[in-house]
């Protein structure tokens, strides 16, 4: 058990990437990943349970002490340490992607959201009007199946699934072990969508160089206040499905208020996946970090063979 987030250990499986053309074979061929669940089981001795502080009638708040949050038999001290531990590891881990990546000119972006925002169809949205100007493959996170996956691979762009299991969000090992399988094009696209989850992936950094947070206009406009660290963490928010507002009494306005309030650095872009609608800025946004991320590969790549040469 992750005191981080709560989630089980499970079993991880990563499948093999794959074309469109091959969309009709079996379900995904996994392998076990020993590592990521060596980093969630942890014994600990039962101690006295954490109470919770309560500021009035009607209202219990268990995010209260250092670790902002409470297991059942930990303290706040173990958690605190658990977590050091946790992060610690991964954060390695998110390094050694991030120079992996930034080797190769690779511009990865970190799709984050609660299930049912439309992330699916953005990226495939997405997929579709920048494959003819920029190779783009996708990492795709769920709990189980590999339909998500399936939807990517019908557009042309090759896509990886890893399943997680009891997992609630993907962590920077499973990514560093699907990096390597999905023979990547130097300065492309990289595409990581994330379990569906507002809480526990804003504490996992992948490797990524942006994570980017999807909020729908089918939920609530609250949403960034509710589960804050996730827009804390955040470079980017696609408000998503605006095509349906006329429909609905979500305050648009009031959702990005309200993220920025969270965020004042966040970059908001309002999109719809179905219209097109916003699209012209989201994707001038992702080729501007393609550029990036090509010159920032040349000049990292020059640096590593003059230095190899002996000058």
């Amino acid at each position: 058990m992750c005191t981080v987030c709560g989630c089980g250990a499970g079993e991880v499986m990563i499948g093999r990437p794959s074309g469109a053309a091959q969309r009709k074979k079996a379900p995904t061929t996994g392998w076990k990943m020993a590592s990521v669940e060596a980093a969630h089981d942890h014994a600990h001795e039962p101690v006295e349970p954490h109470a919770p502080a309560s500021d009035h009638a009607g209202h219990m708040h268990f995010g209260h002490g250092p670790a902002h949050a409470h297991a059942p038999g930990l303290s706040q001290h173990e958690m605190v340490r658990i977590e050091q531990d946790i992060l610690g590891k991964n954060d390695r881990f998110a390094d050694t992607n991030r120079q992996w990546l930034a080797g190769r000119g690779i511009f990865a972006l970190n799709l984050v959201s609660s299930p049912g925002s439309g992330k699916t169809t953005l990226l495939c949205k997405t997929i579709e009007i920048l494959s003819s100007r920029v190779a783009v493959a996708v990492i795709e996170g769920d709990q189980q199946t590999e339909f998500d996956a399936e939807r990517i691979r019908a557009t042309g762009a090759p896509a990886l699934q890893i399943n997680t299991g009891k997992g609630c969000h993907l962590d920077a090992a499973m990514v560093g072990q699907a990096l390597p399988r999905m023979a990547l094009i130097d300065n492309s696209l990289l595409l990581i969508e994330n379990v569906g989850n507002l809480v526990c992936p804003s504490a996992f950094d992948l490797g990524e160089a942006h994570k980017v947070v999807i909020l729908s206009v089918t939920e609530g406009e609250d949403k960034p206040l509710k589960y804050p660290d996730m827009f804390a963490a955040a470079d980017v928010m696609l408000l998503n499905k605006t095509d349906l507002l006329p429909h609905l009494s979500f305050d648009a306005d009031k959702a990005v208020e309200f993220a920025l309030r969270v965020n004042p650095r966040l970059k908001v872009f309002r999109v719809s996946a179905t219209t097109g609608e916003g699209f012209d800025g989201w994707l001038a946004w992702i080729e501007s970090g393609l550029s990036a991320a090509a010159a920032n590969g040349q000049q990292k790549n020059h640096e590593e063979n003059t230095l190899a040469a002996g000058y």
